[in-house]
């Protein structure tokens, strides 16, 4: 397991300079990915393997039991796959825990055996990252900064190399989850310390290289509709010499608002694209499922927006878990199965 312990972190920026040079010149991170598709269409089934351990099974739209990555690719022509791992999870928790690294790489490599492509979410907490929570995996609430950025480098490297190990290098891999006021609270608080958070983001960017120079890094934010934070946060991130490729976005309309919303969202992420020179994508769509034909209207008209950003900046779409049964993990709604086990038609969206 690569490690970069011991390291003045006055060096750091010089360090992260060199190695990106070296990146870029070929003689780091010798492992490549197959080419990836050109507009990703996908889902995150992050929960696919807790429910499976549930005893959980899913049927296709005639009725027929499949299993679920299969009817996915098949039936709904995704090429891609997004997986969450988690630090140190409770692993006797299906739906909250359960995926480590080891899980997340059994998982993607059947999605890869099934020729899809693989996005790594990089969770760095041992439960949800999000907004309203970037907690400190519970072996790192002690660290300093320094060693915070020696765990967020030997971790990615380890889950990356754990992938390797099971035949799968990402495609893209996020850099945290919805970090929209950064991650590894607080000492990457964003709105305390934005130059903390751009050297973690830099550390998470530069563990992924040095494995796999191909791989593209992602820094996902929630709310894409949100252009005043997009801005203030990724533009923070630039002022402070991040490095990654592209902007994630997240966002959850409601059955009524879901047009505007996307206009919205998509406004912004042409922003990303002119302001920072950054391609985007959607890491993380949904909708109530029993709205299914606004789903579908809204699939649609995202996939197509997407698509069509210019110079083929804009690099996929990804429905968070529509595998999600009504009400799993406590009330989750925004899944596209039905009780019964067949799906609703909302990820008739994703067809071409």
């Amino acid at each position: 397991m690569l490690k970069k312990k011991g390291l003045g972190r006055k060096l750091m920026t010089v360090l992260l300079s060199v190695s990106m040079l070296l990146l870029t010149l070929g003689t780091v991170g010798n492992s490549s990915v197959e080419a990836a598709p050109s507009f990703a269409k996908g889902a995150d089934i992050s929960w696919v393997a807790g429910m499976e351990a549930q005893g959980y099974k899913w049927k296709d739209k005639n009725g027929v039991t499949r299993d679920i990555l299969e009817i996915l690719k098949n039936d709904y022509q995704m090429n891609s796959v997004r997986i969450r791992v988690w630090v140190n999870p409770n692993m006797s928790d299906y739906a909250s825990g359960y995926m480590n690294a080891e899980k997340a790489s059994e998982l993607a490599a059947r999605a890869k055996k099934l020729g899809m492509s693989v996005m790594l979410t990089m969770h760095y907490s041992d439960s949800w990252a999000d907004p309203g929570q970037q907690n400190k995996p519970y072996a790192w609430r002690n660290y300093t900064f320094e060693q915070l950025m020696d765990a967020v480098w030997s971790h990615t490297v380890y889950v990356m190399n754990t992938m390797k190990n099971k035949g799968v290098t990402p495609d893209w891999v996020q850099i945290g989850n919805e970090t929209n006021d950064g991650m590894l609270w607080d000492d990457g608080k964003a709105s305390v310390n934005m130059k903390n958070y751009a050297w973690l983001v830099n550390t998470g960017h530069n563990a992924v290289k040095s494995v796999s120079s191909s791989t593209k890094t992602i820094v996902h934010l929630a709310n894409g509709d949100n252009g005043t934070v997009l801005d203030w946060n990724i533009g923070g991130l630039v002022a402070n010499g991040a490095n990654f490729d592209a902007v994630g976005l997240s966002l959850y309309p409601s059955s009524t608002d879901w047009s505007s919303a996307v206009t919205k969202t998509v406004t912004n992420a042409k922003l990303m694209v002119s302001k920072y020179g950054k391609e985007v994508l959607m890491s993380e769509i949904g909708m109530d499922y029993n709205q299914p034909t606004e789903a579908k209207n809204f699939i649609t008209k995202i996939k197509t927006e997407f698509r069509n950003i210019s110079g083929g900046k804009g690099l996929g779409v990804f429905y968070w878990e529509p595998q999600a049964t009504p009400g799993y993990n406590g009330g989750y709604n925004k899944g596209a199965w039905q009780a019964d086990g067949k799906p609703t038609i909302a990820l008739d969206g994703f067809l071409n």
